[in-house]
């Protein structure tokens, strides 16, 4: 007997059983039952005839056949998720889901007043932002528009060079009164640091100008970019930050102002969506927003 081809659902419940480790909170994040959820893994294994998942105490483990379905899943959500997408906007005006990717720092703290500016000027617009320091694949359609630290390779994606968003020191004037300002990079390492739990690149090219830093004890570590953005605003310690947010906050002093480091900055789409009325709107909203924020023009990054 042929066992019918699964259900798109089937492989959007695994997905999501996979991600979470059981099927309740899978049902939870879906709005489905649990019953529900349980059915639809189910079918799958039926049709790929292989068992899925396996129960423990601490939830449910992924087998050697639901790790290799994983990336093919993966790949299906984001088709989906860029096909809704696409067919949520009409060809001649701005409406419709435009998705954007960027890191935490940019995705939170920059991106917010440039978005609103360009939903006030389009309210049929609806933006989706993943902040996050992963790169998104925009060939395979995970967003439609990145902020990128990394100039872009592939030959499909249409780019915009915004220019270098300098890094300096910089820490809370609270932190200056109790421990003093250091007056040298060997001085610093005496100081109370803010910095990554791990080394990413951009890491370990600061290390490579820097050799200094190599080895420095953390007294604050994270990998996520916004928690060490407030370890330095309440005063734990000195830290790495973007000049032109800094700008912004009158408590953070600046340090060692001959130290600078560049973040090259390019704004990214696939070339394909250069003829989409939101998809072009919100590009060129995002190139001149950041191109007002590194000349430090706050009100310029509404426009």
């Amino acid at each position: 007997m042929m066992i019918p081809e699964p259900s798109w659902d089937f492989y959007r419940t695994f997905l999501a059983v996979l991600q979470h480790g059981s099927l309740s909170a899978a049902a939870r994040d879906l709005g489905l039952t649990q019953p529900t959820v349980g059915r639809h893994i189910d079918a799958l294994e039926d049709a790929v005839g292989a068992e899925l998942f396996t129960r423990s105490q601490q939830g449910l483990i992924p087998t050697d056949a639901a790790l290799a379905l994983g990336p093919y899943a993966e790949t299906l959500a984001s088709t989906t998720a860029a096909l809704l997408r696409t067919a949520s906007g009409s060809r001649d005006k701005v409406s419709g889901t435009v998705r954007i990717s960027a890191s935490e720092v940019i995705g939170a703290e920059v991106l917010p007043p440039i978005l609103a500016g360009l939903q006030a000027s389009y309210p049929e617009l609806i933006v989706e932002l993943s902040a996050s320091d992963a790169v998104e694949d925009l060939l395979q359609r995970e967003a439609d528009i990145a902020v990128r630290m990394v100039e872009p390779a592939q030959e499909a994606l249409l780019s915009r060079h915004i220019g270098v968003i300098p890094l300096g020191f910089f820490a809370h004037h609270t932190y200056i009164e109790r421990h003093g300002k250091p007056e040298s990079l060997e001085d610093l390492r005496r100081h109370k640091l803010i910095g990554f739990d791990r080394q990413t690149a951009y890491i370990r090219m600061m290390l490579k100008r820097y050799p200094v830093f190599d080895g420095v004890p953390f007294v604050f570590r994270s990998d996520h970019s916004i928690a060490q953005h407030n370890a330095l605003r309440a005063g734990i310690g000195i830290s790495f930050l973007q000049i032109p947010l800094a700008r912004r906050e009158r408590d953070l002093l600046r340090l060692l102002p001959e130290i600078e480091l560049p973040l090259d900055t390019w704004v990214v789409m696939h070339e394909n969506l250069k003829t989409s009325p939101r998809c072009r709107v919100t590009f060129d909203a995002l190139v001149t927003g950041l191109l007002n924020y590194i000349k430090g023009d706050t009100a310029g990054e509404r426009a």
